[in-house]
């Protein structure tokens, strides 16, 4: 049984990086709101990077971008995508795991990932915690309270059997209302057209906060 989040993604790599964006516009949309936030001299880290193509993106755009995801088999595409890039890397971790310094990411990415966690509001403390005063958490979400409500019935067996990952069920009324409990300020919230479609937000963590 694939309990494992590491052996969900592993397994199904080689399909995921075949996958084709569902929406183009909507992508280019996003990385093109968080390289507007870009400098040059930003340390950026990416949570749930996958095969590394938003990496590969927004890297030329900062002095160093780090891709992380707890799949092996994904960074193994994520690599090979990224290779000439000397400001980038990757590194096998969890959120929770990967040793970063508390306050030393000028921005931090999470995109589709905050529903693929046990606990979600733990992660945007520890995102909160990892930021410089003044740093940008970006994030791509899909509220599944929203989006898929009855799904909450049948996630822990298609969990069990290893059909689903991991899925939290919560709504973008709650996502928004953590993020800003955590002491971020949200600049930005969206949603397009669609019922099945992510949240994009951007918050800012305030100029002395720790």
């Amino acid at each position: 049984m694939a309990r494992d989040p590491a052996r969900f993604w592993n397994r199904i790599a080689r399909k995921y990086a075949a996958s084709p964006i569902s929406d183009e516009a909507t992508y280019e949309r996003k990385l093109a709101e968080t390289q507007a936030l870009m400098r040059p001299d930003m340390t950026v880290i990416e949570f749930g990077c996958g095969t590394g193509s938003t990496a590969v993106r927004h890297a030329p755009h900062v002095a160093h971008y780090t891709g992380v995801d707890v799949s092996a088999a994904m960074l193994d595409y994520a690599r090979a995508k990224g290779q000439d890039l000397a400001n980038l890397s990757f590194v096998e971790a969890t959120l929770e795991s990967f040793p970063a310094p508390e306050g030393g990411a000028d921005m931090i990415l999470a995109l589709s990932l905050l529903h693929l966690l046990d606990d979600p509001r733990a992660a945007i403390a520890r995102i909160h915690g990892l930021l410089k005063p003044g740093g940008w958490f970006v994030s791509s979400t899909a509220c599944m309270g929203d989006i898929l409500p009855a799904l909450r019935l049948v996630a822990p067996l298609g969990r069990a059997v290893g059909m689903l990952p991991p899925l939290s069920f919560f709504t973008e009324a709650q996502l928004a209302a953590w993020i800003e409990a955590e002491g971020f300020r949200i600049t930005t919230r969206w949603r397009p057209e669609g019922k099945s479609a992510a949240t994009f937000l951007i918050a800012r963590k305030p100029e002395g906060a720790t």
